[in-house]
């Protein structure tokens, strides 16, 4: 990342983060959706899913904008200033969710348009590399509206960790653990849809501007090992299959995708760290009586061999 600059000052993020939530609260730019939190337990996972009750207002927000400008509206371009928190570098700023369900919710976007489907670069991984040495969290990326995107522009998210109330700081690690160490990159005993998980050593978010390059490199060898294909649109290379891409401190998972919903119920790259979210209690009574596990395996490729290292 030697011609691309950080803008994000050590010990920046999380106070620009609160101050900003404060802002955008007391003036209504931030609307977040309550949720009832509950723990399902399935094929050795302590699943936290949410039900939630007030989507209705960011699909109705959607429709005002829609009829509003005559097509869908870029919240990204412009972004409302309400929402902003803190320039990350010459290539990302970071933004509040507006319709928030995990507190300090943050999505990392591109300053100039580029399409979510497009792949990841390194600017990307050290704008997210530099947001995550000082926040410790899960970041992670939804390629593609069947892997769960709801915006064309380019996005990266972080939420911080735990994920739930109670268990795992991310459930689905009580699978990872027991692989830990086998090898650099490999399947995870236990996960019956198509992944490729690697190890990170968290000594790279010491130094973000390196991490940035660190990482490219090894989310291009989870591509390759996961038979993500690239196709050229205009001269740009996007994916040719939809996934998702999860990261902490200590590891990276791509899981590639065949369609965005179980059931009627959308599913997100946090759904494969084992946060769920429901909208009803149809839904949820639904999640329940097929498993958390089945639905992530609806939603995704069959397991592809890793080749031996």
């Amino acid at each position: 990342m030697t011609d691309k600059r950080l803008d994000l000052a050590p010990g920046s993020l999380v106070p620009a983060l609160d101050a900003c939530t404060r802002r955008a609260l007391a003036c209504g730019a931030m609307q977040p959706i309550e949720t009832v939190e509950e723990q399902i337990r399935d094929a050795g996972v302590d699943f936290v899913v949410r039900r939630v009750s007030s989507l209705a207002r960011k699909a109705a927000d959607r429709r005002r904008a829609k009829e509003h400008t005559g097509k869908r509206l870029n919240p990204f371009l412009p972004h409302e200033p309400n929402l902003f928190v803190a320039d990350v570098s010459d290539t990302h700023l970071a933004l509040l969710n507006k319709f928030n369900v995990i507190e300090r919710h943050i999505l990392i976007v591109t300053r100039s348009f580029v399409h979510q489907e497009t792949l990841l670069d390194e600017a990307d991984f050290a704008a997210l590399a530099v947001c995550m040495a000082q926040m410790d969290g899960l970041g992670f990326y939804n390629g593609g509206e069947a892997a769960g995107a709801s915006q064309p522009h380019k996005h990266l998210q972080l939420v911080p960790l735990p994920l739930g109330k109670a268990g795992r700081a991310v459930p689905m690690e009580s699978l990872f653990e027991p692989a830990r160490g086998a090898r650099a990159i490999l399947h995870v005993p236990g996960l019956p849809f198509g992944h490729a998980l690697a190890w990170i050593d968290p000594a790279w978010f010491d130094e973000p501007s390196r991490a940035g390059a660190r990482l490219h490199a090894l989310y291009r060898e989870l591509l390759a090992l996961s038979a993500i294909g690239t196709v050229d649109v205009e001269g740009e290379m996007r994916q040719a299959t939809p996934y998702n891409l999860l990261l902490t401190r200590r590891w990276m998972l791509l899981v590639p995708r065949s369609r965005e919903r179980f059931d009627s119920i959308s599913i997100n790259a946090l759904g494969f760290g084992g946060s769920l979210f429901v909208r009803n209690e149809p839904q949820l009574q639904a999640l329940k009586r097929a498993g958390p596990m089945a639905a992530l395996k609806a939603v995704s490729l069959p397991p592809r061999a890793i080749p031996p290292a």
